[in-house]
């Protein structure tokens, strides 16, 4: 057996369908640590929030730029099932553009995480329940490996932003991912500069 044959053969290749039930299993855990956390804990259920924007916000563009398209491109009669999930991705994106740096003593802070962790929950249900079976199905092994492939890799230049705006298919989404990545990166070092320059001003 050649080395490229043997690497091939013993890759651990993840399905897609896995891939993302990992993603929904840690932002579930992300979430009951929200609801075991009491109103005082401030600056602990912000950081919460703040990995479960950068969570979902990936989650959905990986989903939206990759899995979604060829699930319907592979799978009859699946639109209808991947068009409610897009329409619930565009609320979700809409309430964590408006979580993300709401203050955690924001009267509507808890509210508001907690409506959408109700429809996160949701989504996830209807996912697991009615969509994933489906593509297991109409998909080969191989076909959901390299599926998995794919979201791993995308999830390396995914935006860590939700963009409630922005398109929701290919190719738009996808062009507006190559745009606003770049300033996202931008922005998060200039951020980061100006703390620096905070922390040195204050010593």
């Amino acid at each position: 057996m050649s080395p490229a044959t043997r690497t091939q053969s013993t890759r651990t290749q993840i399905s897609a369908v896995q891939v993302l039930k990992d993603d929904h299993r840690t932002v579930e855990e992300l979430f009951k640590q929200f609801e075991a956390s009491g109103p005082r804990a401030r600056k602990s259920r912000e950081a919460i929030v703040k990995k479960v924007v950068e969570a979902l916000s990936v989650h959905a563009a990986i989903e939206e730029q990759i899995f979604y398209p060829e699930v319907r491109r592979t799978i009859a009669d699946i639109d209808g099932t991947v068009l409610e999930a897009l329409e619930e991705h565009h609320v979700v994106k809409w309430t964590l553009s408006e979580l993300d740096g709401m203050a955690g003593d924001n009267e509507r802070f808890e509210p508001k995480m907690t409506v959408l962790i109700e429809m996160v929950r949701h989504h996830v249900k209807e996912e697991e329940r009615d969509l994933f079976p489906k593509v297991r199905t109409g998909m080969s092994r191989t076909e959901l490996a390299d599926l998995g492939e794919a979201l791993i890799a995308a999830k390396k230049t995914a935006s860590k932003k939700p963009h409630p705006r922005s398109p929701d298919e290919p190719p738009a989404n996808i062009l507006a991912a190559a745009v606003t990545g770049p300033v996202e990166v931008a922005r998060s070092a200039g951020e980061a500069a100006i703390r620096k320059v905070r922390e040195l001003s204050t010593r």
